[in-house]
Order: structure tokens, then sequence, then C-alpha cells
């Protein structure tokens, strides 16, 4: 969300309705011609028929004017019905359906003395985990509803003191929340309203069977809400055994980039990419910078090269403790550290205001990957910038990139470390959508026999 209007989220809102008497799919565009799209809302909070306790949270936090996604959102789940929403990161989704969530279970407060779990959200890192709770707490904080979140990776004690309380609203990661349900801490009986976000991010990390597991505690009587960034078949499948006659949203086409960042393509030979991110860093209005590599070694080593250089620089991958990831995020969200290094699964719900160049040392091997890293940056409207260094071996998927996302990256071809050796070894095959091949870099094989990613 954000307190003025948004200039630059373009593309196109479509609301599919479907009347549940007769069966009859309807559907409603608001194309945006205009490269100011709330021109044809000049709408604010108020609009919604939000409560005041949210609304007065609302405002405290600095927000006046709802995003295409909270408008389209908002109004449909707040009438109890099951949605899809197709939406990039940083596009506001989390308010989106926060905020009726916490209006919903307002209005329907229950009393008892150990209060029981209403609403599950359940979400693929524990980074996002975490902003997704303090996203609650911040909304919710004049509502007298409770909020906890439960991830793996450290002790469970503070997490089931807090459950032992009673919460209203539980923020989850698959593995920790089907932990703490076989240990008979966390029942899920009297959910109301469950959220699976980030999809298709599930089903990267191999957690679709754990969502299955997860959909069997749940009531077959609930208000279900789906969001995912893109919408690969295995995905839309997925949604179909979770929701029940959705209305579906779809903000921006799927699998589109935000139109705000730049996207620049430095062609570099593999051995020059440390030099040449060196060189890009001399720049002093890169005042901080979102590193992905596909590795954590990778990761490490980037950062080893950036301090030898007098470089501020921190990692952030499965590798690293808890405490040590937060602690790195919260320098870099302080400034205080320039350049977070990054694998792909670590830095999803990596949420930083302002935060203008993602630069991918490497090209990822999954095309749809790309979308959620220069996710990062233009959040919301923000200007952004990605940079993508591509090598002899990445051709292929670069050009895989361009045919999904309809678009040339613009090539940058005036700088000290030109491609030079043009015959690379033939890369495997692109992918799109079926992420859990065996033999990739981030896949290992599990008990069950199928394969899990790992940050």
């Amino acid at each position: 969300m954000q307190n003025k209007p948004n200039s630059a989220i373009t593309g196109q809102i479509v609301v599919h309705l479907r009347d549940n008497s007769r069966n009859n799919p309807r559907r409603f565009k608001a194309v945006f011609i205009s490269q100011n799209p709330y021109q044809y809302y000049f709408m604010k909070f108020e609009s919604l028929n939000i409560i005041e306790p949210v609304l007065r949270s609302l405002k405290e936090e600095g927000y006046t004017i709802p995003t295409p996604i909270q408008v389209q959102a908002i109004p449909v789940i707040l009438q109890g019905t099951d949605l899809i929403g197709c939406a990039q990161t940083g596009t506001g989704k989390t308010a989106a359906f926060a905020v009726p969530i916490l209006q919903l279970l307002s209005k329907n407060k229950i009393f008892d003395r150990k209060r029981k779990i209403r609403s599950l959200i359940v979400t693929p890192t524990r980074e996002l985990a975490i902003q997704i709770e303090e996203s609650f707490r911040s909304y919710g904080r004049h509502t007298g509803l409770t909020c906890t979140v439960v991830f793996g990776g450290v002790n469970q004690n503070p997490q089931t003191a807090a459950l032992r309380n009673g919460v209203d609203i539980l923020v989850a990661t698959p593995g920790r929340l089907l932990d703490l349900i076989n240990q008979g801490y966390i029942a899920l009986k009297d959910v109301e309203i469950f959220v699976l976000d980030e999809a298709d991010r599930m089903l990267d990390m191999g957690f679709i069977h754990d969502v299955r597991k997860i959909l069997a505690f749940l009531p077959k009587k609930r208000q279900s809400l789906f969001f995912s960034a893109t919408m690969p078949p295995e995905i839309v499948k997925l949604a179909g055994n979770i929701v029940y006659k959705p209305v579906k949203v779809e903000v921006t086409p799927s699998a589109s980039t935000v139109e705000i960042v730049n996207q620049y393509v430095y062609f570099t030979d593999k051995v020059n990419k440390n030099a040449l991110l060196i060189e890009l860093l001399k720049d002093e209005k890169i005042k901080t910078a979102l590193v992905f590599t596909r590795t954590k070694y990778g990761a490490d080593k980037v950062v080893k090269v950036l301090k030898k250089k007098n470089i501020s620089a921190e990692a952030i991958h499965g590798n690293k403790a808890q405490n040590a990831r937060q602690r790195a995020l919260s320098n870099f969200k302080a400034q205080t550290t320039r350049v977070l290094v990054a694998t792909d699964i670590a830095a999803r719900g990596i949420d930083v205001d302002d935060l203008e160049y993602v630069i991918n040392y490497e090209i990822p091997n999954i095309s749809e990957t790309y979308v959620h890293r220069i996710g990062r940056t233009g959040r919301a409207g923000a200007n952004g910038t990605a940079i993508s260094f591509c090598d002899a071996d990445e051709k292929e998927y670069l050009r895989d990139i361009e045919k999904l996302i309809s678009k040339k990256l613009h090539i940058i071809d005036n700088h000290p470390f030109p491609l030079i050796d043009n015959n690379p070894v033939k890369p495997p095959k692109q992918q799109h959508g079926d992420h859990n091949r065996p033999g990739s870099n981030s896949s290992k094989r599990n008990n069950s026999g199928s394969w899990r990613r790992r940050a």
C-alpha cells in the first residue's frame, strides 16, 4: 500500500465473477489505457467500507490510497466469497487479504476464555511469514484480535507458549505447522478463513504435499483465499482443490513483470562477474542492492569478494540461522549493509521500501524465478532497476525469460568486461512450471521420493 497515487502499475485488471445460480461465467474488464490507473478509481480506503479500527491503523501507517489488487479483492473477501488472486509481489497483496480478514473476524468476535484459531495463513518462507504477521499486527492493533507466527529453524518453545494463550490469527510455514499439529499444539477445526499465499513458490519448494496434508485438517465449511504471482497449470489444479466457486482477480497478466522496473542485461564472461559487480557498485547512486545467486555457496563467495573491496555485504540463505537472517535483513533495511546477497527461496518475503536495484549475478534457470526476483524492486510503484549478468552458458535462459515476459532486455555493451567466450556448453532445457526436477542445484530428494527445493 502507499499514501500517494501510483502512476506506475500498469496493465489490466480482470475480475471473473460466477453466477452461482446459473453456473454462468461473467467477465468484467477495467483496462488501463492511461499510465495512471488511479484516475479510474479516485478511491481511498474509506470507500471500501472498512471498519473504523482498521482504518485508524491504516492512517497511522500512512496509507490512504489502495492499490489495484486491494480495490478488487477487499470487497470480494468482505462478502465471504472465495478468491483467487493473481498478482505480482509488491502490489500490496498482503493488505488485500489482511485488512478484510481483520474486519470479518472483528465483526464476529468470539469471547471464549481461550481463543481458537479462526484464520490460518500459510506461506512458504520464514521471512515472508514474519512480515505477514507484522502486517496483521500493524493493521489490527485497534481490533483486539491476536496473531502469532510459527516457522522452523528456531526453538519452538516461544511459539508453543503463544499458542497456549490462544490466538485468533495464525501465520505459518508448512513444515512447522504440521509438526505442531502432530504434537497437539495446534487444532484447525475452528478456522473460518484460510489463505494460501505465494502458491507458485510452494510448488517450487516442494511443499505441495504438505499443503494437501494441511487441507485435511481444515473444516470443509470455510472461506478460502488463494494467491499466486503466476498461474501455471499445476497451480490452477491446486486452486481447484482449495477454493469453491471463487472470484478471480488478476492484476497485470500472469507471469508479466512490473512495468516500472527498468531491465538491463550485461553480457560478460563468468570469470568477470565479480569484477563487473564491483565496477557497478562504484556508482554512488546505488545506495543498496539485492544480488541474486543460484546457490548458497555462490552467495557466500560473492559476499567474501565484496568485503575484500570494503563493500559492506551480507548473505541470506538456508544455511544461515534464523536470527542471522533477520539481522542481515534488518541491516539491509537500515542501509548499514549496502549489498544483500540472496538465494531465490531465502529472498522470498524480503520487502524493503524504496529498494531500487536488483542484480541477477546469475541468470535463473527457471524463467518464472526472474519475475519473482525483479519483483523485489519497483514495489507498489516505486522506481526500480533490474540488472542481469549473462555469460555464454546462460544465453538460452535469457531467451526463455524474454519469451515469458514478451519483452527484450536492454543490452548494455559499453562496459569494461564484455563477453569474449561465445562458445558455451549447451545448458539444460529451460523449465516452465516443472520446478521439482532431479539434478538441479537447488533440489534434494526427500524421504517420500519427491524433490524438494532448498534455499
